[in-house]
């Protein structure tokens, strides 16, 4: 049977699977649903239309599933929905979609989120990424695979993080932040790119320099961004397997918007 301890609140019609554990004094709330493996720490409340995956570990006073902070919102059906085996640490926060999005808050898996972390409603949280303590996400923040976010980075909303990007500690967002790159500051400036990270990740040589090409072209040599991007979509043309990082960072520079731009 599931693991539940006396003194936790777990409505009868929450779905749990039989190997879920929940400690003491937690709350689950009757639209919920624990996948296998999941271990649910002391003081934990889990609200609202959440679906959560197999071996997760959600540490103490984390809070999930609670209404978007919108004012706009007025009790549409939304959800949140959790993949599989991810860390959530202590006093995290992540709120349910709403009706102006696609009314879904979306965290992938094998994401490792420290304390005091919120991801706001309707944020777009990809794989194996990094959260360190008290990152803050605002609605509906695009965050792709593998980025990792230093310590009290503060995203606005809207903003899109690309793949294997990285943010030093205390680094404000305001402009989409490209893949690979590294930025820090108040507002945030590009400094490099995350090559020690593409290398721990099994990048060749020739894909990082790939990567460096694109540095070159987007911060280096004082291009438009149009010109920058039209330099990158010819990078791959002796090198098939930098394909899809060269395609990666022509979507991600497409899909941004003239007024928010890139960090620069």
């Amino acid at each position: 049977m599931t693991a539940i301890h006396a003194t936790a609140l777990v409505d009868p019609t929450a779905e749990l699977d039989s190997s879920v554990s929940v400690g003491p004094y937690s709350i689950i709330g009757p639209h919920v649903k624990i996948g296998a493996g999941t271990t649910v720490g002391p003081h934990v409340v889990i609200e609202g239309h959440t679906t959560i995956g197999a071996d997760n570990r959600i540490f103490q006073f984390a809070s999930l599933g609670a209404i978007p902070q919108d004012k706009k919102y007025a009790g549409e059906p939304s959800e949140l929905v959790i993949g599989n085996r991810n860390t959530i640490r202590e006093f995290c926060s992540f709120n349910i979609g709403s009706p102006g999005d696609v009314g879904v808050t979306r965290l992938g898996d094998d994401n490792w989120i420290m304390a005091y972390c919120h991801i706001a409603h309707d944020c777009q949280v990809g794989n194996h990424t990094i959260f360190a303590n008290n990152t803050q996400l605002a609605g509906h923040v695009h965050v792709g695979d593998w980025a990792i976010f230093g310590g009290f980075t503060v995203v606005h909303q809207f903003v899109k993080i690309g793949a294997h990007s990285m943010t030093a500690m205390c680094t404000l967002l305001f402009a989409d932040l490209p893949p690979f790159v590294m930025c820090q500051g108040q507002p945030a400036a590009a400094r490099s790119m995350n090559f020690e990270g593409l290398r721990r990740r099994g990048f060749s040589a020739e894909r990082i320099s790939v990567v460096k090409a694109m540095h070159k072209a987007l911060y280096r040599d004082d291009l438009t961004l149009q010109a920058a991007r039209e330099r990158i979509a010819t990078l791959d043309k002796n090198c098939p397997e930098c394909a899809q990082d060269v395609q990666m960072m022509l979507s991600f520079l497409d899909q941004t918007s003239p007024q928010r731009g890139i960090v620069r």
